[in-house]
């Protein structure tokens, strides 16, 4: 294993680049400010269980073959651009919620006016804990890109001559997996707490989700555009 420098390092790096806006963190982000926190933090989970399978794969020899093969590659690329243009013509399709997203008063008169989050919150389309973690599971899953990235960013810390190579590799993959939940938590809690106080963003949710949506397809057809390995 590396010194406790090296990995000192290698975890502030981890935390940098997990603090780096891509498909993962709109997810999370996504979740928590449709659902609660509670949604974006299975949403980082899930997230986490996806590394966990290119960590695996990366140990056995899969995340070489996709770094090699442009087949590969290709396969695992359309599927995770296809995903991702799913995701989000699923959100620019959502209908508006009932209650008024210009701040209105609700239908009943005597009621108090309720936050426009509240409300899109409250009526937001039902989703189980299962289905939020699954879908952070397979955005993760089926972007090669983190593949690629395990294998060129977590090689640079083993130190050469290392017994079991292998091994190291997966210990450090699991910490930096495990060292990029808090991050992940924070940007749930990041995102619920700026619509609670932010009346912009309050009354933007539902223009959030479709500005969420339109980001989804480009990441989508980012990918699927991206070159293969050479």
């Amino acid at each position: 294993m590396p010194e406790l420098s090296q990995l000192l390092i290698f975890m502030a790096a981890g935390w940098l680049l997990n603090l780096t806006p891509g498909p993962d963190v709109l997810y999370i982000v996504t979740q928590a400010l449709r659902l609660g926190v509670r949604a974006g933090v299975l949403a980082g989970l899930g997230i986490t269980a996806g590394c966990f399978v290119h960590i695996g794969a990366a140990a056995v020899g899969v995340g070489a073959l996709l770094a090699t093969s442009s087949a590969a590659f290709a396969v695992l690329k359309y599927l995770g651009a296809a995903y991702l243009l799913w995701m989000g013509a699923r959100l620019l399709l959502a209908r508006a919620p009932a209650a008024d997203l210009n701040g209105g008063p609700p239908s009943d008169p005597k009621a108090a006016p309720a936050s426009p989050w509240i409300a899109g919150q409250l009526q937001a389309p039902a989703a189980s804990g299962r289905e939020v973690f699954m879908g952070g599971f397979w955005t993760n899953v089926l972007n090669p890109k983190v593949a690629i990235f395990f294998l060129a960013f977590v090689p640079q810390f083993i130190v050469p001559g290392t017994d079991n190579k292998a091994l190291v590799f997966v210990l450090l993959g699991v910490l930096f997996n495990l060292n990029a939940i808090p991050v992940n938590i924070g940007w749930a809690l990041a995102a619920v707490w700026m619509a609670r106080r932010v009346t912009a963003v309050q009354r933007s949710l539902f223009w959030l989700d479709k500005l969420a949506g339109a980001m989804f397809a480009g990441f989508g057809l980012k990918l699927a555009l991206s070159d293969n390995p050479s």
